[in-house]
């Protein structure tokens, strides 16, 4: 298990940095998606469900957290590569730190790399991080008024994945009101409702992300 502290990064142009690292990836081949969430949203359940399901596909993870290495683990059990980016207590990853990331995952042969981004849904919002792609999730028990809540993470990303579907008979969230509110935000951005505890949903997700990675 390979476990890097990158700390804070000191680049005073993070856009410039992350534009020229976009660039590089995008000569490589290799789509990065910046996933971001509250923590408990399912990032690394989903994760999980599409390293199974798109097995045609190679995909790496990076999973960025304070502290800890328990997602990295979960990733690599299933047979995809993995590091756990240690952020020494930063709230977000920046392009700088996402550099020294792919740097220290190594692996050319990646053609989705997910960055999951430290658990909020406001200091990752605010920093290009260079991935091709900004991925947000949205859990069923979060709520559906997070829109009004925290509206840059909408903004900024270009699909929302409100997870945990199966749970919606127990929870007053209204999917329909939820997507609206997002496309007030950002009339581009893709929704997605899906479980990947049942599998509900996810074949439009993955077929969405494999269009973008053909596209790429």
């Amino acid at each position: 298990m390979k476990i890097i502290n990158v700390g804070a990064s000191v680049t005073a142009s993070n856009d410039k940095d992350a534009a020229l690292l976009r660039e590089e990836m995008r000569a490589r081949g290799q789509l990065m998606i910046n996933l971001m969430s509250s923590p408990g949203s399912g990032k690394t359940t989903l994760l999980s469900r599409l390293i199974r399901d798109l097995s045609e596909v190679k995909i790496a993870v990076m999973e960025a957290d304070i502290e800890s290495a328990v997602d990295a683990e979960r990733i690599e059990a299933l047979g995809a590569k993995a590091i756990q980016v240690h952020t020494d207590g930063m709230c977000h990853m920046d392009a700088g730190m996402t550099r020294a990331a792919v740097e220290a995952l190594d692996d050319d042969a990646a053609q989705l790399i997910f960055l999951e981004n430290v658990g909020n849904l406001i200091c990752p919002a605010e920093y290009d991080t260079g991935a091709g792609l900004n991925m947000m999730i949205l859990s069923v028990p979060e709520g559906d008024d997070k829109p009004l809540k925290y509206p840059l993470m909408f903004e900024q990303s270009d699909a929302l994945v409100i997870s945990k579907t199966d749970a919606l008979p127990y929870f007053a969230f209204d999917l329909e009101k939820c997507a609206e509110r997002a496309r007030k935000l950002n009339p581009q951005i893709r929704v997605f409702p899906v479980s990947a505890k049942t599998g509900e949903g996810m074949e439009d997700l993955e077929a969405w992300l494999l269009e973008r990675l053909a596209a790429y």
